[in-house]
């Protein structure tokens, strides 16, 4: 009888350490998350289902494609081999595929800010037609017929059915690990390193002209801004507008962060400029002027040739190598290849 009770004691134990929430773990200089954890408590298996579903091309209607198809992880989560996004069916979207990383500090997605929690903006991209053209009832549906993932969700959620709730909260744990903090510029922070000397002087630039839109250290301030691009006429994408209707949100788009810049390009809400240079001259030249352009921007920015130079030197130590390169983030291999049959 003892020993059963022992056996008993272990078993639930076990359970308990297994499904026990995890820690985000992020430096002490960035600030505290927004996003509500206790809703979707963290978890390694959630993250690891959330992982082969966030690869997997079974969420679109062909089965064509997947999230990493537009947000490859040696892009820091972007795509660089085209400006707007693609589609089922070789269609072509209206905007850049952003990076994804530093997730649990945003309270809205996408460049128009379009959703404002992380774990039901999934179903845009999935439910679009002209990117993965399905329903969340199918999805649903043919996870359920795949071998590989009833015991993936059963060790998420302790549930082997699959539903729709579960599918986005996993996801969101995917998503949520995907934390950029160890490029140089917080290797300094940290006290672990310093600047160059033209790294500094750049620095110094960055905090004169740049700093009230990206603001440190997560290099943005999660707000919307029109920063002077003219319309793309063959686009017509007014941004923020098209989500709130108020004539103030006119050509406003999300300001992304300046985190991981050599991996994330081309750069801007339609990835016209492909070059730092070419976004550093955008801002010394006159702008698009329209009313709701950023006060910031009214004048162009006034910095010499070498203070670009400068200022590209210290945006370089926001590249963080390490996590662009981490294999806990890549292709699951252990559970798409072997599970790549029904």
């Amino acid at each position: 009888m003892h020993k059963q009770l022992i056996i008993f004691l272990l078993v639930i134990s076990t359970a308990f350490f297994a499904t026990k929430p995890g820690k985000l773990d992020y430096p002490k200089h960035f600030p505290t998350p927004i996003y509500n954890f206790e809703n979707n408590p963290l978890s390694e298996a959630k993250k690891t289902l959330g992982r082969a579903l966030f690869y997997d091309p079974i969420l679109s209607k062909d089965s064509t494609i997947s999230c990493a198809s537009c947000h490859s992880p040696y892009n820091a989560f972007a795509h660089t081999d085209h400006d707007l996004s693609h589609g089922i069916n070789d269609q072509i979207g209206t905007r850049n595929a952003p990076a994804l990383f530093n997730l649990a500090w945003q309270n809205t997605f996408m460049w128009d800010g379009a959703h404002n929690h992380l774990d039901m903006q999934a179903l845009a991209p999935m439910e679009h037609p002209g990117e993965m053209a399905e329903t969340l009832e199918n999805i649903v549906r043919k996870l359920q017929n795949k071998k590989i993932y009833p015991p993936l969700f059963q060790k998420a959620f302790n549930d082997s059915i699959v539903t729709g709730e579960h599918l986005l909260k996993a996801l969101a744990q995917f998503q949520l690990s995907l934390i950029s903090a160890n490029s140089k510029y917080d290797q300094v922070i940290k006290g672990d390193t310093t600047f160059t000397e033209q790294e500094q002087k750049g620095y110094a630039l960055f905090q004169k002209h740049c700093s009230s839109c990206h603001v440190e250290p997560m290099f943005t301030n999660f707000d919307f801004a029109n920063n002077g691009l003219p319309i793309d006429t063959s686009l017509n994408d007014y941004g923020r507008w098209t989500i709130t209707k108020k004539a103030e949100d006119g050509l406003k788009f999300k300001v992304p962060t300046l985190r991981n810049l050599t991996y994330t390009f081309p750069y801007m809400h339609d990835g016209r400029f492909k070059k730092l240079n070419q976004v550093l001259s955008h801002y010394t030249n006159p702008k698009h002027q329209s009313k709701t352009l950023a006060n910031e921007l009214k004048s162009p920015l006034k910095i010499s040739s070498n203070e670009k130079v400068d200022l590209i030197a210290f945006l370089l130590t926001l590249n963080d190598k390490e996590f662009v390169f981490n294999r806990e983030h890549q292709f699951p291999r252990d559970i798409l290849m072997v599970g790549s049959g029904k």
